[in-house]
């Protein structure tokens, strides 16, 4: 990235105020001026995607569900595993990111990838259901986190898999054999993301492994670009559907 794109980049996140009547208007008012150097920038600040993504099973055939996939960075993760599935959808507010991801697919070649401009909290598959649903870094930016949730598990097959990854904020008294995060990070962050309309919660993680059978979860910290001191908690949670 040059250095005249990271400063564009940094006024965006740091400065650019967002405007808008409604979500969408809002989610598109913050990434117009940094999507074509949203991956590089992100890179430094979105940590586990690549993890993510790898550890997902990519079932042959399969219906794959991106929610909040932006600019098809996530599925690239994929490598050649991503032709074996049967149709993988990206699902996105996001105009100006779903034009990168739609350049992604037509330079990728990728036959069996869509990239859709809808509401994560109402998309349906064509095919009805999904074999796979990941939400990366995006359920903090969806006011209705809880629909959006609802939603994945509805069009899930029964056995099928969930992977989430975002920040978070742990419970001031989370379950046994979670962290707890002290005082100052539960009410720092919040309030640190809240600037761009992220919103880290307390309550993703533990609705997560309420609502699906646990199969990986871990809690970890990343370093923040331009902020070395800082080290931004997330979490990555991958979960199955109950099987009918």
């Amino acid at each position: 990235m040059s250095f005249l794109a990271e400063l564009k980049t940094l006024y965006c996140v740091t400065l650019k105020r967002l405007r808008g009547a409604d979500t969408a208007a809002r989610v598109d008012a913050f990434y117009e001026g940094q999507a074509e150097n949203f991956d590089d920038f992100r890179k430094r600040l979105l940590h586990g995607r690549r993890e993510l993504f790898t550890a997902m099973e990519a079932p042959p055939g399969g219906v794959w569900v991106d929610m909040g996939g932006g600019t098809g960075w996530n599925l690239e993760q994929l490598g050649p595993r991503i032709d074996a599935l049967g149709k993988a959808y990206i699902v996105d507010f996001s105009p100006s990111m779903l034009k990168v991801a739609r350049r992604r697919i037509q330079e990728r070649g990728w036959k069996n990838v869509e990239a859709v401009e809808a509401d994560v909290i109402h998309f349906q598959p064509p095919e009805g259901q999904a074999d796979v649903v990941t939400f990366s870094y995006s359920l903090t930016m969806i006011p209705d986190w809880f629909a959006a949730i609802e939603n994945a598990w509805s069009i899930l097959k029964p056995g099928g898999a969930i992977g989430a990854l975002d920040f978070y904020v742990t419970r001031k008294h989370p379950a046994e054999g979670l962290t707890r995060h002290g005082f100052f990070g539960r009410n720092f962050w919040p309030m640190f993301f809240s600037l761009n309309d992220v919103f880290p919660s307390s309550e993703h993680l533990p609705y997560l492994r309420r609502r699906f059978t646990q199969v990986y979860c871990s809690e970890s910290r990343g370093r923040m670009p331009y902020l070395p001191l800082l080290r931004a908690p997330y979490y990555t949670f991958i979960g199955k559907k109950a099987a009918e």
